[in-house]
């Protein structure tokens, strides 16, 4: 008969359990003397002391019994438990967990990775951790494993997924501005559909190589390649895109070509784009010349074809409730060849003409009440949930509008 494994969830469960009741059955009865002391010998009942007992050694040796084995009793079933968590069955599945600023990446024996660490069900997983910057933690509470990923230094977890399912990875030391966003999932499936996905993407090669370096190196944990806003600018879309961007301390735009994205991967704080903070690391010496050139040319063609939509942005974000698209009057001024003309607006209590440029749709966009057009309401809210990326496709998408 083959002998029962202990998993981490099992080992760890039951101490939590003994010190649980422990403190619990403590804090009653402590608190149950108390109160009977307080009532028992109030200075009312007993005003003056009804015994001249000076100590009791039974007591004494009691109180001092009592605690010391309780608490050698947690040492001892705590550290059996450790040594749990540290004995790794010999039969576990290898893979290493990756952790950066701010994202998981996980590798394979076969050579495979993904940010997302799928395992069989039932089988025993051990997951060597490394960090490529500063201080992570490993946790996965549902199999009550946390452990710091330090960099320089070896460290693993091992545990068992008992069930299919999805169980959160989460980052239990702040590691930076979106710590609370290095969130990664483990997948658990049946061990024929786990060897089949194992294989599958080795075997097919069906997955673009450039995406597949920007996985492996936790560059889509800072950037969507939806459009989605993350801790820095989305991929999608971005080849030719103008943007905003710092430079030696000052503000300019550039427009997104192959000299800008080498300097961005290489020396990626050159040109920092606005509204994003400075935390990239370089990539000088980590990418080869070959896969800098297959990046940039999956940005030109995959990732640069899928631009933001501005229409349906517009939609999704209510402006067209408000601004029309044909030139009838609204809540607010028509989109329709609005840009390029001037319109009268009210900035700081005083009216000025102003000229519906990039510049200033962009201000209208963010600041909605800094320059309100004369004869409508100021009533626009405030989107601040919007990317820079977005704002620049609902700029386009206006002065496109003829």
């Amino acid at each position: 008969m083959e002998k029962h494994l202990m998993t981490t969830t099992e080992a760890i469960d039951p101490v939590f359990m003994f010190i649980l009741g422990s403190c619990l059955v403590l804090l009653i009865g402590i608190t149950a003397a108390m109160v009977l002391f307080v009532v028992r010998y109030h200075r009312s009942r007993a005003p003056e002391p009804t015994s001249q007992v000076d100590g009791s050694l039974w007591l004494e040796v009691v109180w001092t019994a009592f605690p010391t084995l309780l608490v050698l009793g947690m040492f001892y079933y705590g550290w059996s438990s450790y040594l749990t968590l540290r004995d790794v069955p010999p039969n576990a599945l290898q893979v290493t967990a990756v952790g950066r600023m701010w994202s998981w990446n996980f590798l394979y024996q076969n050579g495979k990775n993904s940010p997302k660490l799928y395992v069989p069900v039932g089988k025993p997983v051990q997951v060597a951790l490394e960090s490529k910057d500063v201080l992570h933690g490993f946790y996965v509470p549902a199999f009550r494993v946390k452990r710091d990923v330090v960099p320089g230094m070896k460290n693993h977890v091992w545990f068992v997924a008992p069930k299919p399912g999805s169980y959160d990875i989460f980052c239990s030391q702040y590691c930076g501005t979106s710590h609370s966003a290095m969130i990664a999932t483990i997948e658990a499936v049946p061990a024929e559909q786990f060897e089949a996905w194992l294989k599958e993407t080795k075997a097919t090669g069906a997955q673009h190589p450039a995406l597949a370096l920007l996985e492996k190196h936790g560059c889509l944990g800072c950037h969507s390649l939806d459009g989605s806003q993350k801790v820095g600018p989305t991929f999608q879309g971005i080849w030719g895109r103008k943007t905003d961007v710092k430079t030696a301390g000052k503000e300019h735009e550039i427009v997104v070509d192959e000299a800008y994205l080498k300097r961005s991967i290489v020396e990626p704080n050159a040109d920092v784009v606005e509204h994003f903070p400075p935390v990239m690391p370089a990539f000088a010496g980590v990418l080869t010349e070959e896969e800098i050139r297959l990046i940039i040319d999956y940005f030109k063609t995959s990732a640069g074809g899928a631009k933001l939509d501005g229409a349906k942005l517009a939609r999704e974000k209510g402006c067209l409730a408000c601004h029309s698209l044909d030139g009838s009057k609204g809540v607010g001024p028509s989109f329709k060849a609005i840009f390029g003309t001037k319109v009268k607006v009210v900035r700081n209590g005083k009216p000025e003409m102003a000229t519906v440029d990039e510049t200033y749709l962009k201000e209208s966009i963010l600041k909605p009440s800094a320059a309100v057009v004369d004869g409508f309401p100021p009533v626009m809210p405030v989107e601040d949930d919007l990317s820079p990326d977005e704002v620049s496709a609902l700029v386009q998408f206006i002065k496109e509008l003829k």
